[in-house]
């Protein structure tokens, strides 16, 4: 698994958090959103401006982007449970932008559900 002691340097799983995914050491950013700004269509950042932008060191960014593109099993299943999340809770639903208010999901549903 991607998160094996001493694989990186700068990444960690976040304490407390039901994600698996990894983040910045210290730091509340997760290693999913400086990719997704480096891979940005339509305005792609560099690793350099990321780490300014974010306060991070440079190889920490080099460090987030290189353990996105190994495609690591826990920010795959992350990404499943946020899909099943969103279908759940009406997040897909088009009406949505009118009302705003996603429903909730009881301790059943989400067990249900495998979140």
């Amino acid at each position: 698994m991607s998160e094996s002691p001493g694989k990186w340097k700068y990444l960690e799983r976040r304490p407390g958090s039901s994600y698996k995914q990894l983040c910045i050491k210290g730091k509340r950013i997760w290693a999913w959103t400086l990719y997704c700004e480096f891979m940005n269509e339509k305005e792609p950042r560099s690793p350099e401006q990321l780490a300014e932008d974010w306060g991070v060191p440079l190889e920490a960014v080099q460090e987030a982007i290189a353990y996105c593109q190994s495609d690591p099993a826990e920010l795959r299943e992350d990404h499943r449970k946020d899909d099943i999340r969103a279908e759940a809770i009406g997040m897909n639903d088009p009406a949505i932008k009118y009302t705003g208010k996603p429903r909730s999901l009881s301790t059943e549903e989400r067990v249900r559900l495998g979140l």
